[in-house]
């Protein structure tokens, strides 16, 4: 989700919301699809609660119903698309860009019981989500320019259109295309304003914001070097927006709770490794209505 306008991915792990609330401690947060902050926020958005132990239960808000379908599409067979956005990426030297795409190429195969959990949300068609293979679609550095050093919410989804575009995936109701801002940027006021990452719609395809996590600010809510990995932040926020993007690709028309906050927003501690086929992932866990809580497999 987003936080308005749509709710801006308060799945941001930079404060609270439906945004990816990352805190070790439960999470908050909700943009539009993002790891948010708390509402009002962008739908989808990643907020990022105080870090917790890992080992803590998951968060849970008091008063949580179960997830309800709100009558919009769900993502049948996800693929995602990475946009390494700007002629910055080409001197990065951190390894994102390996990590993310063995992240998504071990994903959606028969060793991922932690996108499964989705399964369980169908929408109207009476169909949910299912997995086959590897989700990754195709990866792109965007590199004819630099990436803008503050870029706006319409920059973000603009280049989302520019990504679709270019992987001929416009108006593909299972494409989920990730901006990846590089470092030295700040997309959508990131990361003083309170979110870690959100996801949302561009009228033609599913999108999220995905800022450069190395760089939040010590302190941060942002999960970065956590369960022993650097890069941990970034499977983390994004495997929030990615679950929710699945569930909720149209903020905030998909899976929700009676306070507007999707699968990954009510599980924003509780880290644990996944192990993929592709290597291990700090990830958080995922409401599940079957399960009654926030759970790691499906």
């Amino acid at each position: 989700m987003r936080l308005t306008p749509h709710k801006r991915l308060r799945r941001v792990l930079a404060t609270s919301g439906a945004v990816l609330l990352l805190g070790l401690v439960p999470a908050l947060a909700e943009a539009p699809g993002a790891l948010a902050a708390p509402h009002p926020t962008r739908p989808g958005s990643y907020s990022a609660a105080a870090p917790t132990l890992h080992a803590a239960p998951a968060r849970h808000r008091p008063g949580t119903d179960q997830v309800s379908y709100n009558g919009g599409p769900v993502q049948h067979s996800p693929v995602v698309y990475l946009d390494f956005w700007g002629s910055q990426w080409d001197s990065d030297g951190n390894g994102v860009q390996p990590y993310m795409t063995s992240l998504f190429n071990g994903l959606g195969t028969s060793q991922d019981h932690w996108s499964t959990i989705t399964a369980q949300y169908p929408d109207s068609s009476g169909s949910g989500p299912a997995f086959t293979g590897p989700v990754l679609g195709g990866s792109w550095v965007d590199d004819a320019s630099p990436a803008p050093a503050s870029s706006q919410q319409q920059d973000i989804a603009a280049e989302a259109d520019s990504a679709a575009a270019h992987f001929g995936v416009a108006g593909d109701p299972d494409a989920q295309i990730v901006v990846m801002s590089p470092s030295g940027t700040s997309p959508d006021g990131w990361p003083a304003s309170g979110f870690c990452a959100w996801h949302d719609y561009t009228g033609s395809v599913s999108y999220t914001n995905m800022p450069y996590q190395l760089d939040a600010p010590a302190g941060s809510r942002c999960p970065n070097n956590l369960l022993g990995d650097r890069l941990s932040a970034f499977s983390i926020v994004e495997g929030h927006e990615y679950a929710e993007s699945i569930t909720d690709p149209q903020p905030s028309s998909g899976w929700l709770d009676p306070s507007g906050e999707e699968i990954g927003d009510l599980c924003e501690s509780n880290f644990q490794n996944v192990t993929l086929p592709t290597g291990t992932f700090p990830m958080q866990p995922l409401w599940s209505n079957n399960g009654g809580g926030c759970v790691i497999s499906g």
